[in-house]
């Protein structure tokens, strides 16, 4: 718990009764007393703690190895490691940044297929054993730099219910296991278990169901030629959102009956996952500042006012594509957002059909097509909620405009339930769940 004191990763502790919208008030007015209007995030780490809780209670038997890649901010991975989550890492900069946070190496799979050479040594170095394969170079890359990593048979399994396939770039084909298999025993390499992902942004829980059938055909197979497999991981997949068609709830219900009928629970088998959005998306709220306006008029009526009411306006704000909201163009599970004004908007209030650009000089920096708000004034602040995942690590500083500042917050609540709960037994026990139940208010800052 010390890592994640709010002295050492800049978490603001909220006082009592104040809420994300305070804090998000608070924050704008201390810029604008420094005639300052960066973008910022706030980072709600009350949701990421319900979210766990959450997980504990649906999913008991599955430990999340939280997915870096989604949202690399220091203070959720704090959080993470804080609650006894894994780590799932993609490149030796993960590694890195994980390590350098304090988390061990034996809470770390190193889940990408397709290594660099030097990451693989530079897992060995620090002590990352486990590590997926789905290739026979790859086995040999990993005979050449690691021969004692811990293997983790990564297959291809049904993905066309996600908005992210990605069974098209990973996995190997349940016809090509037995080879794999065997060319790892020919290496001497020790494989532990079975790994798949039903794409990012699942839409059908039943996706789960016929991936964990295919994983046990491969424990077979691998029990038939000496292996002893120990470790299921079931990937990632889940929603981060409570507002969607496809609630979380519904994958609990066909992972747990799945496992409960392939992997019971004196099979001796670990079961993870590599949950990313789900923990993070709904947990932060973006805050971007207009800084331009135009009123676009019909060219086709000489006698148009710029102050009639069927006008189209065009905002520009400080962030866009080639920043936080990068998700736009680059996650399929996320292509749209909806801005709302922080101020108060009276219900009699003139709305008009807007478009919203990011601040760069490119067009295709576009946030919204259409939106139907209140008139916006320069220095207005518009909010987007839900841009946790896969958004401040996509962000870049193209055209030299800075990148969003994130401000973690926690409620006291919170950070006393962290601290008083025996964190090593949050993934071992039930009862440890009601404690931390127990503990916390449950009052969730909105």
């Amino acid at each position: 718990m010390h890592a994640l004191a709010p002295e050492h990763c800049d978490i603001d502790i909220l006082h009592k009764g104040q809420t994300i919208s305070d804090f998000i008030e608070d924050k704008i007015k201390e810029l604008g007393s420094v005639e300052s209007e960066e973008p910022f995030c706030v980072a709600n780490l009350d949701s990421v703690f319900k979210k766990h809780l959450r997980w504990l209670t649906e999913l008991p038997r599955v430990k999340p190895f939280y997915a870096v890649k989604c949202n690399n901010t220091a203070a959720v991975l704090k959080m993470m490691s804080a609650l006894d989550t894994g780590f799932d890492c993609a490149s030796k900069g993960e590694i890195q940044l994980a390590l350098s946070l304090g988390v061990t190496p034996d809470k770390i799979i190193y889940a990408h297929t397709t290594k660099p050479l030097s990451h693989i040594k530079y897992a060995c170095a620090h002590g990352v054993d486990m590590m997926t394969f789905d290739s026979e170079d790859e086995l040999l890359k990993i005979s050449l730099c690691h021969a004692k990593a811990k293997l983790v048979l990564r297959i291809a399994v049904d993905d066309s219910k996600s908005l992210i396939r990605l069974s098209s770039k990973f996995g190997a084909r349940l016809v090509s296991v037995g080879k794999l298999l065997e060319r790892a025993r020919e290496l001497g390499l020790e494989v532990i278990g079975v790994s798949f992902h039903v794409g990012s942004g699942c839409t059908g829980s039943l996706a789960f169901k016929q991936a964990i059938a295919d994983a046990r055909r491969v424990f077979d197979i691998a029990n038939l030629l000496g292996f002893q497999m120990t470790l299921l991981d079931i990937g990632g997949g889940f929603p981060g959102r409570d507002d969607l068609q496809v609630k979380f709830e519904e994958f609990p219900e066909v992972i747990n009956g799945a496992l409960d009928e392939f992997f019971p629970p004196d099979s001796g088998v670990q079961i993870i996952a590599e949950p990313g959005r789900y923990y993070v998306e709904s947990a932060f709220t973006l805050a971007a500042n207009v800084i331009a306006k135009r009123v676009i008029l019909d060219d086709t009526d000489e006698h148009a006012e710029e102050n009639r009411p069927d006008r189209m306006m065009m905002y520009y704000i400080n962030d866009g594509v080639y920043g936080s909201l990068n998700c736009l163009i680059n996650d399929a599970a996320h292509t749209k957002v909806e801005p709302y004004l922080q101020r108060a908007v009276e219900r009699s209030e003139q709305r008009h059909r807007s478009v919203i650009w990011g601040p760069t000089c490119d067009s295709t920096d576009k946030v919204t097509d259409s939106c139907w708000i209140p008139e916006l004034h320069v220095g207005d602040w518009l909010l987007i909620d839900n841009m946790g995942a896969y958004s401040v690590t996509l962000s870049s500083d193209f055209n030299g405009f800075e990148k969003a500042h994130i401000y973690p917050v926690m409620t006291a609540e919170t950070w006393h339930a962290l601290c008083q709960v025996q964190t090593s037994h949050f993934c071992l026990c039930r009862q440890s769940v009601c404690q931390m139940r127990q503990l916390w208010s449950h009052k969730i800052v909105p």
